[in-house]
């Protein structure tokens, strides 16, 4: 088998009923390529091709999420078996969908991602809570992506950055009000707001792709966390999903069992495992560029660390 990389902005391997490989997204993603596997049907993988520091080289990653490849095959292709000459890459990292049948052989298992099917799994106290919002004036508006007006995306925005901010997240999680407008250019995609008062003071985007609701993104503005009403966007997120007869992935921690990952443990009964891929496409490359880098365990590729 063979791989190619064809530049067109991940256009042959988009798909606009599929939010993680819509158009928006891999336009908001800054997608580059579709990387092309030959094979008994060719397997398509969007990807961003970089440039490698002090180097004339290149690498690939896939966007964010959970884009996989356009298809899952009952017999995975095995990275091992292909010809990566072509693409003239040193390595690609490839995030896959969620669920048990990854586009590529192998790989490596990086979480087990909450998923709620229906409410049942839902704890009696976040439920409780959950009411007690409600009875103290908490509402949840819930908007189709391309009909958000901007003063919502704008309280949207306010309650991620608060939230980004207040964790010292990484600059990648550091998003323009641009991405986010792209992001609700999908068919699927929600803005769900949590109001008080006729003001947003959280909100989460909601997506649909490949069989199941995503959690994709979200947060809450300083003023309201004592009250968490990121609860009751939830609950309605796995109400909307029932609506759409989709389970709701809520994704998971920054590392399992930490306290995000809890919180969305009560809210699920069902869990589901990402896998994501480390091809080693150039090994003299790869090991030059690594050097000996003492890369943290699962640091891929090492010579980024």
């Amino acid at each position: 088998m063979k791989a190619r990389l064809i530049e067109d902005g991940g256009a042959v391997a988009s798909d606009a009923e599929q939010f993680f490989r819509s158009p928006p997204f891999l336009e908001a993603e800054a997608v580059t390529h579709t990387l092309a596997i030959d094979g008994d049907r060719e397997l398509h993988i969007p990807v961003i091709v970089r440039s490698i520091d002090s180097s004339d080289r290149v690498d690939a990653i896939s966007p964010y999420g959970y884009p996989g490849a356009d298809r899952s095959p009952d017999d995975p292709l095995d990275p091992a078996q292909v010809d990566w000459s072509e693409t003239g890459l040193v390595s690609i990292f490839v995030r896959d969908r969620i669920g048990e049948r990854p586009c590529l052989a192998g790989g490596t298992v990086r979480s087990h991602v909450r998923v709620a099917e229906g409410d049942g799994g839902v704890r009696k106290r976040l439920r409780e809570q959950i009411r007690r919002n409600e009875r103290r004036g908490w509402e949840t508006r819930l908007v189709p992506g391309r009909e958000v007006e901007m003063g919502q995306l704008r309280g949207f925005e306010r309650a991620y950055t608060e939230t980004m901010a207040r964790t010292e997240a990484a600059e990648r999680y550091l998003y323009p009000t641009s991405y986010f407008a792209r992001l609700l250019l999908s068919e699927g995609s929600w803005l769900l707001l949590a109001e008080r008062e006729d003001e947003a003071l959280a909100g989460a985007i909601a997506v649909a792709s490949d069989g199941y609701l995503h959690y994709y993104l979200g947060g809450t503005a300083d003023e309201a966390l004592s009250d968490s009403p990121m609860k009751n966007l939830f609950w309605a997120m796995i109400s909307h999903g029932g609506e759409l007869g989709l389970p709701v992935s809520l994704g998971g921690g920054v590392a399992p069992g930490d306290s995000l990952d809890e919180f969305k443990r009560g809210f699920a009964n069902a869990e589901a495992p990402w896998h994501t891929h480390e091809v080693v496409c150039d090994t003299d490359a790869y090991e030059e560029l690594s050097g000996g880098a003492d890369a943290p365990e699962g640091f891929f590729p090492a010579y980024r660390a």
